[in-house]
Protein backbone atom coordinates (compact mmCIF):
# COMPACT_ATOMS: atom_id res chain seq x y z
CA UNK A 1 0.00 0.00 0.00
CA UNK A 2 1.12 3.51 -0.76
CA UNK A 3 2.33 5.52 2.24
CA UNK A 4 0.41 8.60 1.08
CA UNK A 5 -3.02 6.93 0.92
CA UNK A 6 -5.49 6.25 3.72
CA UNK A 7 -5.99 2.61 4.61
CA UNK A 8 -9.31 1.52 3.04
CA UNK A 9 -10.58 0.22 6.39
CA UNK A 10 -9.82 3.57 8.09
CA UNK A 11 -11.09 6.30 5.77
CA UNK A 12 -13.56 6.18 2.91
CA UNK A 13 -13.22 9.09 0.50
CA UNK A 14 -16.98 8.93 -0.01
CA UNK A 15 -17.59 10.15 3.53
CA UNK A 16 -17.63 13.85 4.31
CA UNK A 17 -15.33 13.75 7.32
CA UNK A 18 -12.97 16.64 8.02
CA UNK A 19 -10.22 15.60 10.43
CA UNK A 20 -9.14 19.18 11.27
CA UNK A 21 -9.34 19.69 15.02
CA UNK A 22 -9.26 15.97 15.87
CA UNK A 23 -6.90 14.85 18.66
CA UNK A 24 -3.98 12.73 17.46
CA UNK A 25 -3.02 9.71 19.55
CA UNK A 26 0.35 8.00 19.06
CA UNK A 27 0.75 4.43 20.29
CA UNK A 28 1.99 5.86 23.61
CA UNK A 29 -0.24 8.90 24.11
CA UNK A 30 -1.58 12.15 22.71
CA UNK A 31 0.74 14.17 20.46
CA UNK A 32 -1.47 17.09 19.45
CA UNK A 33 -4.33 17.92 17.12
CA UNK A 34 -4.88 17.88 13.38
CA UNK A 35 -4.19 21.32 11.94
CA UNK A 36 -4.81 20.31 8.33
CA UNK A 37 -5.70 17.13 6.44
CA UNK A 38 -5.63 16.29 2.76
CA UNK A 39 -7.60 13.58 0.99
CA UNK A 40 -6.12 13.32 -2.54
CA UNK A 41 -5.31 9.84 -3.82
CA UNK A 42 -1.58 9.20 -3.44
CA UNK A 43 -0.95 12.54 -1.70
CA UNK A 44 -2.87 12.32 1.58
CA UNK A 45 -1.43 13.40 4.92
CA UNK A 46 -2.24 15.20 8.14
CA UNK A 47 -0.36 18.11 9.67
CA UNK A 48 -0.34 17.88 13.45
CA UNK A 49 0.10 20.86 15.75
CA UNK A 50 2.00 19.37 18.68
CA UNK A 51 1.44 22.35 20.97
CA UNK A 52 3.80 22.31 23.97
CA UNK A 53 4.71 18.64 23.49
CA UNK A 54 7.61 19.46 21.12
CA UNK A 55 7.68 23.19 21.68
CA UNK A 56 4.85 24.23 19.41
CA UNK A 57 6.17 22.50 16.32
CA UNK A 58 4.10 20.90 13.61
CA UNK A 59 4.69 17.48 12.12
CA UNK A 60 3.47 15.93 8.89
CA UNK A 61 2.23 12.34 8.97
CA UNK A 62 1.51 10.29 5.84
CA UNK A 63 -2.07 9.01 5.72
CA UNK A 64 -1.04 5.35 5.94
CA UNK A 65 0.18 5.74 9.54
CA UNK A 66 -3.43 6.42 10.61
CA UNK A 67 -4.79 3.16 12.03
CA UNK A 68 -8.27 4.32 13.07
CA UNK A 69 -10.53 7.34 13.36
CA UNK A 70 -13.12 7.83 16.11
CA UNK A 71 -15.57 10.54 14.92
CA UNK A 72 -17.56 10.48 18.18
CA UNK A 73 -14.51 11.25 20.36
CA UNK A 74 -12.78 13.21 17.54
CA UNK A 75 -9.61 11.09 17.78
CA UNK A 76 -7.16 9.98 15.10
CA UNK A 77 -4.93 7.05 16.08
CA UNK A 78 -1.54 6.56 14.44
CA UNK A 79 0.85 3.59 14.38
CA UNK A 80 3.91 5.49 15.57
CA UNK A 81 5.32 6.34 18.99
CA UNK A 82 5.91 9.86 20.22
CA UNK A 83 9.68 9.36 19.81
CA UNK A 84 9.32 8.14 16.21
CA UNK A 85 7.22 11.18 15.35
CA UNK A 86 9.52 13.59 17.17
CA UNK A 87 12.58 12.18 15.31
CA UNK A 88 11.01 12.56 11.85
CA UNK A 89 12.43 15.06 9.35
CA UNK A 90 11.49 18.53 10.55
CA UNK A 91 8.34 20.11 9.15
CA UNK A 92 8.90 23.30 7.16
CA UNK A 93 5.78 25.20 6.06
CA UNK A 94 7.68 26.55 3.05
CA UNK A 95 8.90 23.23 1.64
CA UNK A 96 6.57 20.49 2.87
CA UNK A 97 4.86 20.20 -0.53
CA UNK A 98 8.16 19.72 -2.35
CA UNK A 99 8.89 16.21 -3.70
CA UNK A 100 12.28 16.08 -1.94
CA UNK A 101 10.72 16.59 1.49
CA UNK A 102 7.99 14.05 0.80
CA UNK A 103 10.64 11.53 -0.32
CA UNK A 104 12.70 12.07 2.86
CA UNK A 105 9.58 11.74 5.02
CA UNK A 106 8.44 8.67 3.08
CA UNK A 107 11.86 7.05 3.52
CA UNK A 108 11.74 7.78 7.26
CA UNK A 109 8.20 6.49 7.92
CA UNK A 110 8.49 3.68 5.39
CA UNK A 111 11.21 1.96 7.41
CA UNK A 112 8.81 1.18 10.26
CA UNK A 113 6.49 -1.84 10.07
CA UNK A 114 2.76 -1.25 9.80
Amino acid sequence: MELWDYRPDVYDRGQALDLAGYHVQATDGKIGSVDEATYEVGESYIIVDTGPWIFGKKVLLPAKVITSIDPQERNVFVSRTKAEIKDAPEFDAGTFKEPEYRTRLGDYYGRFPG
